[in-house]
């Protein structure tokens, strides 16, 4: 069984205070990470197992990093269910909003790095616990009293898990929360490309920040060009558009300009998870602000992505999502020792 991080953010403090500055919903499950770097996902010849699910890593990311971070989603009421509750709970995380299902499994997601800068994904979920939260069970309390309200498209896929998703989307945003989404697309969990595109493009106009990769770019907009693409993008809607670009740095397009932000140079050993970190690290950035929307500048985002772009730098240092991801302190240590702050 997996070993809890070694270093708690409080262990259960700060759960029960209102308001939390961020709101998580999706998946929660067992990443199986392969021993060995260099194979594909059939040749790999053992798997350690670590917490995830990349809403789950944002919310643990954002509470290392100082924010009061909830969760809302669902896991089986099994041996892997149990232990993912505890990790939360271990890392400060509410988890008011999560559900135990006794009648389907924990999701498990096998994974295989063909190079420490990509990964290969096979999900078991059939179904998965995370597919089958229901809008009754959500907990609107955590939905009414945050700041900001993440979630992605993985929930968007297939019902019940979409309607409570659009639900929780709607109860946030009526609530006068930040909606942050990152399309976090998976190829395998859709019939195909355009039902996903449709889908991502239908919530685009009640969100406020939007992530994306440069494949989800193409997708989304028929278009690689980072200024044409994130353009097209911030007509539909969301008021900021944010690209990573990996080992690129990161990219951001608001009405007030947009600009290219570099990444820090690392030794990666694996960069699974973090574009989640980045996230997290966005989010503690742009909520530093009373109102968020004030930072909608090229100077402040550009201050917020390098900000961003250190938390995932450090998260790319050690296998693993969740025991990877790095402390407030530990990431302004980083940006001293590049001559910047946060």
């Amino acid at each position: 069984m997996m070993k809890q991080p070694a270093v708690p953010n409080g262990q259960g403090e700060g759960c029960s205070r209102y308001p939390v500055d961020v709101v998580c919903l999706g998946e929660l499950l067992i990443d199986l990470f392969p021993t060995e770097v260099g194979r594909p996902l059939a040749e790999v010849g053992a798997f350690r197992p670590a917490p995830g699910g990349a809403p789950a890593n944002v919310a643990v990311a954002a509470s290392r990093l100082g924010l009061r971070a909830g969760f809302i989603g669902k896991v089986g009421d099994d041996a892997f269910g149990r232990h993912l509750q505890q990790v939360l709970m271990y890392e400060g995380v509410d988890v008011r909003g999560l559900r135990l299902d006794a009648e389907a499994r924990t999701t498990l997601a096998f994974i295989a790095q063909p190079d420490v800068n990509s990964y290969e994904i096979l999900f078991y979920r059939n179904p998965g616990a995370d597919m089958l939260l229901r809008r009754e069970e959500l907990d609107r309390s955590l939905l009414t009293g945050t700041r900001s309200f993440h979630f992605g498209s993985i929930s968007l896929i297939t019902e019940p898990s979409r309607s409570a998703t659009l639900e929780a989307l709607r109860v946030a945003h009526d609530a006068g929360a930040l909606i942050s989404f990152d399309v976090n697309y998976r190829p395998t969990l859709w019939s195909d490309a355009a039902a996903a595109r449709e889908v991502v493009l239908r919530v685009l106009p009640a969100v406020e920040m939007v992530k994306v990769n440069e494949v989800e770019l193409g997708l989304l907009t028929g278009t690689d060009d980072l200024a044409q693409g994130s353009a097209v993008l911030l007509e539909l809607g969301p008021q900021l558009v944010v690209v990573t670009l990996g080992p690129d740095g990161s990219y951001f397009c608001c009405a007030q300009g947009a600009g290219h932000v570099p990444a820090f140079t690392v030794e990666t050993v694996d960069a699974t998870g973090c574009g989640d970190a980045f996230v997290a690290g966005l989010l503690a950035g742009l909520l530093a602000a009373k109102d968020w929307r004030a930072l909608l500048t090229a100077d402040d985002l550009r201050r917020i992505l390098c900000y961003a772009n250190a938390v995932g730098a450090l998260t790319a240092l050690t296998q693993g999502v969740i025991p990877a991801l790095p402390t407030g302190e530990a990431v302004d240590r980083f940006l001293a020792e590049h001559g910047l702050t946060s």
